[in-house]
């Protein structure tokens, strides 16, 4: 089997190994590819390996010899997987891998946010503190987060986490899902609201969920308008649930508190993105799934993923209609 890897650095750059997935057949790993390269390099694949590369329609029609997509990431939406299941071709991705890791992130922006600790680190840096008359200072209210409300919007592997941890903090957790029938009780200190509840009462709104045609833009205007003055959004999971004009707006305006992104729309970012130098907002360049552990991780579920499919079992299939047509 020809197995080509069209983005492989991101998920390693050096620090981990391929040889359990060479092991699985020829293996030509690319650092990056556009989608021209893509095409080229990908001619005689019988499985590509793409991060965020994008495999659309138009390049399915063009790989005769494809029969296995495999991504190594837990969003799929840079795969065109109807036209992957017209061909009888699975698409795998890699869930709950990172789910520590994003989780840890997801309080490293929260603790950013009420502890102001990037900035403070900075104004010792600028000699605020040697020049300081007390002992100490601060020009942020420092916030405790014991008794706090944690909205949670997507309640699965990563939303659980998150809750494990403000638990422990003390929050109380307002959780959204699908699935979730609001009022339900699902633990102590956690309770199913609907959408807007959750926006209206959460001292810090946290988003967990995927990137659907019904989450695009799920933060706007309207959800923004009824948070508390007071209130912070995190976002660690991906960019295009909010709209970022409307957020800048917000933060400009001083309708919400401040922002914690490790996502944005376009990555990386166009240099006209609003939110690159809004106040309050706070950006990490899409690093919360990227600790060792939880790209080890990610390794070892995709080259399973791929063993699977050639063993006849393909497992983690996000177009399970492809299995029809193959």
């Amino acid at each position: 089997m020809n197995i080509v890897i069209v983005d492989g650095y991101t998920l390693n750059p050096g620090d981990l190994s391929w040889a359990s997935l060479e092991e699985l057949g020829t293996v030509e790993i690319h650092d990056r590819s556009t989608t021209k390269e893509l095409l080229g390099r990908s001619a005689n694949a019988d499985i590509i390996l793409t991060n965020k590369a994008p495999i659309s329609r138009d390049t399915i029609g063009k790989l005769p010899n494809l029969k296995f997509i495999g991504v190594t990431a837990t969003g799929y939406n840079i795969v065109d997987t109807e036209a992957a299941s017209e061909r009888g071709i699975p698409v795998a991705n890699v869930p709950a891998y990172g789910s520590t890791s994003v989780a840890q992130m997801t309080f490293a922006h929260i603790l950013n946010l009420t502890q102001r600790v990037g900035h403070y680190a900075h104004e010792v840096d600028a000699q605020r503190w040697h020049e300081c008359r007390d002992f100490c200072f601060w020009d942020y209210p420092l916030l405790e987060l014991d008794g706090m409300t944690l909205g949670i919007v997507g309640y699965g592997s990563i939303g659980k986490q998150v809750a494990k941890i403000a638990r422990a903090f003390g929050m109380d957790i307002l959780a959204n899902s699908p699935s979730l029938l609001p009022g339900t009780e699902l633990e102590p200190c956690i309770r199913a609201v609907g959408m807007d509840e959750l926006f209206q009462k959460s001292d810090i709104v946290s988003l967990h969920c995927p990137l659907t045609e019904a989450t695009h833009h799920l933060v706007n205007g309207k959800t923004l308008s009824l948070m508390k003055a007071t209130a912070f959004l995190i976002n660690t999971s991906r960019g295009q649930l909010i709209d970022e004009v409307a957020l800048c707006s917000a933060l400009e305006d001083g309708k919400i508190a401040g922002a914690g992104l490790d996502v944005l729309s376009s990555e990386p970012p166009a240099q006209d993105n609003p939110l690159i130098d809004s106040q309050n907002c706070y950006i990490t360049p899409h690093i919360s799934w990227a600790t060792t552990a939880a790209r080890a991780r990610l390794l070892d579920i995709c080259v399973k993923n791929v063993k699977a499919f050639l063993d006849g079992n393909p497992v983690n299939v996000v177009n399970p209609a492809s299995l029809r047509t193959a």
